[in-house]
């Protein structure tokens, strides 16, 4: 667990770097039409394949689960070439600046995959998946805390620079993931279940278990989807439309509401420390109708406040959601298949990500009330769904 913890704090490292360096390229020195444009195109190319390639993520460790290390290796060391482009991209318009950018965004997604499946293999004995991860969501912080800095200082000598350190860190960061524990790879004692089959109860093992796991999954595809629905759309809003007294100050902006998803994710952290009690299945409803709330209340009354409040918001409802869903997977789900259902559950969240992140950059960024409307929207319908779902299978239950 500790060599997990080590790789994946210098991955997250070079993850706060790349947003440094984007800061300061994509979004502030090419013009918004232009980049909303070519982000949306490469995403659109980018999107397809990754819808294809996420499902077959888990089944391909299953069968090759040796490969484990090398997958998440290979992932880390994608983003370090992609660093190594941007590199020499940057300053110029070509296309190769958005290309590489988009790859290192689908290459971490990808990572989130690949080193989710290795997480039940290192917990220590008598910690759940719910403690793994939050020590994993800290250090992750911790680590970006530390890098974000380092990398502003590097930014006054050129966005290159940045990404030269980004590159180091996830050079590092490959050779950590191929040195981890040979028991990463070690498949004694699992077996393969699909999502279908906890759903419906056609494996043996996963009868009667997953309905609570699925529906929680759902809640996390909605939240995830708000999530990337922002970072995308609010990256181009605050740059292009900056609230009155802060057209000078637009790096300092994004920063406010960016950084107020990032200290929810902590503050999530710590809140699931101490709900760790409660019952996670209501958990996971409460903070999506939160989150759905909350994007609502900033599409009717749209100021720098709520911008902040929603920012603050989808990252505490995110960090809760998350870890509510790891403590039904650890508590309903057989251990000879929880690996399996562990990976296939962060595909898919990973996946809506990317379907936010797609619509976020769709939307017009005027008037802003109707395309957050339209993001309420839609996440209220699927927030319906799936409440309607938990009640039919409560019911059921009694």
């Amino acid at each position: 667990m500790a060599r997990l913890l080590e790789m994946h704090a210098v991955s997250t490292a070079g993850d706060a770097a790349v947003a440094v360096a984007l800061a300061g390229t994509l979004f502030f020195q090419v013009p918004t039409g232009d980049a909303r444009g070519q982000v949306a195109q490469f995403l659109a190319l980018t999107m397809l394949p990754f819808a294809v390639v996420a499902p077959l993520i888990g089944p391909f460790l299953d069968h090759y689960r040796r490969g484990r290390r090398w997958a998440i290796g290979g992932t880390v060391a994608f983003r370090a070439g992609c660093c190594l482009v941007l590199a020499q991209a940057v300053g110029t318009d070509s296309p190769t600046l958005f290309l590489a950018a988009l790859g290192v965004l689908v290459a971490s997604k990808a990572y989130g995959v690949t080193k989710a499946s290795a997480v039940p293999r290192v917990l220590p004995t008598g910690y759940s998946l719910v403690k793994g991860n939050s020590r994993l969501g800290l250090t992750g912080t911790a680590a970006a805390a530390v890098s974000a800095p380092i990398a502003v200082l590097l930014s006054l000598l050129g966005s290159a620079w940045v990404l030269y350190y980004a590159f180091a860190l996830f050079g590092a960061a490959t050779v950590l993931a191929i040195l981890l524990p040979p028991h990463v790879d070690s498949s004694a004692g699992e077996e393969q279940v699909d999502l279908a089959d906890l759903r419906s109860g056609r494996s043996g093992r996963a009868a009667g278990l997953g309905g609570v796991v699925v529906g929680a999954l759902r809640c996390n595809a909605g939240l995830r989807f708000l999530s990337g629905f922002l970072v995308m759309y609010m990256a181009f809003l605050l740059r292009d439309r900056p609230f009155d007294g802060w057209e000078d100050r637009t790096s300092l902006l994004l920063a406010l509401v960016v950084g107020a998803a990032g200290l929810g994710n902590t503050v999530g952290t710590g809140l699931a420390a101490v709900l760790r009690s409660r019952r996670p299945e209501v958990t996971v409803v409460v903070v999506l109708l939160v989150d759905v709330t909350m994007v609502v209340v900033a599409a009717v009354a749209y100021s720098l406040p709520t911008a902040v409040a929603l920012g603050l918001t989808v990252g505490i409802c995110q960090s809760l959601g998350k870890l509510s869903l790891d403590a039904l997977i650890q508590r309903d789900v057989p251990e000879v298949v929880r690996t399996s259902v562990f990976a296939r559950a962060e595909t898919l969240i990973q996946l809506s990500w990317v379907l936010g992140g797609f619509l976020g950059i769709a939307l017009p960024l005027s008037p802003t009330r109707l395309s957050l409307g339209i993001a309420a929207g839609l996440l209220l319908v699927w927030t319906a769904y799936v409440v309607r779902g938990m009640v039919r299978l409560r019911r059921r239950a009694s």
